[in-house]
């Protein structure tokens, strides 16, 4: 039987992952102290990884596809294949962020005061290029984790450090002089396994499959009963992917609608379509929107 070897993130994706697969259809069992989770699928073979190393294990054929952060594949500079942009998180549906941050305090305003400085990150490569690129001279070191607690205890002048929300940046006391650069999830795979056609074909279902259940996240369902003469008053209120789905109800002057519409927008239009003459309307989750 064909197997398709997938790498999993391990760390602050890993639940966000496996939920995201679940949606998607697949069912994954992580095992305590095990690397190599369950799953509800006969080609598939799972190994749980850190995102930082992901990409060469994709490059180099240990895995034939992966997913990571867009940081961790230019910090490897890995020779992969971008398969899908997979924006999730257990916190945002926003792409992360790589900022450098000072100490409240500090005299530090602008990229030019860290001539000189010494800065702590784990995003080594990615940092030296881009201070290389301006022009800047500093002093970079490696950052094993806890790397704002170095600005704070004065170990470093600055750092560069991946958010999302800034708490933790905040909660330290820490200010942003500068956005180096966005990232987010990516499904990656090795080229050779690309140019296999049933890996291939595997890869780029699983890709449609989890992309379509992230779009299902931000879309929802409404169903409505609404009278005949007011149905054209109703349905420029809606919008909807293609156009909505009219029917007429059984042996009545009343109309069926159906459409699916932004989640951030059904507060404000459900008031309207009350309004104009809706009845019995439904709001439904979806699972998927291919």
């Amino acid at each position: 039987m064909n197997e398709l070897k997938l790498g999993l993130p391990k760390g602050s994706l890993e639940e966000a992952t496996i939920e995201l697969f679940e949606k998607a259809g697949w069912l994954i069992k992580p095992k305590s102290r095990n690397y190599f989770p369950e799953i509800d699928d006969p080609e598939l073979a799972c190994s749980i990884c850190r995102p930082q190393e992901m990409s060469r294990y994709v490059e180099s054929g240990m895995l034939d596809a992966g997913i990571t952060g867009k940081d961790w594949t230019m910090e490897n500079k890995s020779d992969t294949l971008l398969v899908s942009n997979l924006v999730y998180s257990k916190v945002s549906r926003k792409p992360t962020r790589w900022v450098i941050a000072v100490k409240g305090d500090s005299d530090i305003t602008c990229l030019e005061d860290l001539e000189g400085k010494k800065i702590s990150t784990e995003l080594v490569n990615v940092s030296k290029q881009f201070f290389a690129d301006k022009n800047i001279s500093v002093d970079i070191e490696f950052s094993w984790g806890a790397t704002e607690a170095k600005v704070v205890s004065g170990l470093v002048d600055a750092i560069v450090e991946v958010t999302e929300t800034e708490s933790t940046i905040r909660a330290h006391g820490l200010r942003i002089i500068y956005e180096l650069m966005e990232s987010n999830t990516q499904f990656i795979a090795n080229k050779e396994a690309w140019n296999d056609p049933w890996k291939r074909e595997k890869i780029e279902n699983i890709a449609l499959m989890l992309q379509g259940s992230l779009k299902a996240e931000r879309i929802v369902g409404l169903k409505m009963n609404v009278p005949e003469d007011k149905l054209e008053d109703i349905i420029k209120l809606l919008p909807s992917l293609n156009a909505p789905t009219v029917a007429h109800l059984y042996n009545t002057k009343w109309m069926s609608v159906e459409t699916v519409v932004s989640s951030d927008i059904v507060r404000d239009i459900i008031p309207k379509l009350t309004k104009g003459g809706a009845e019995g309307i439904i709001e439904y989750q979806l699972s998927k929107v291919i």
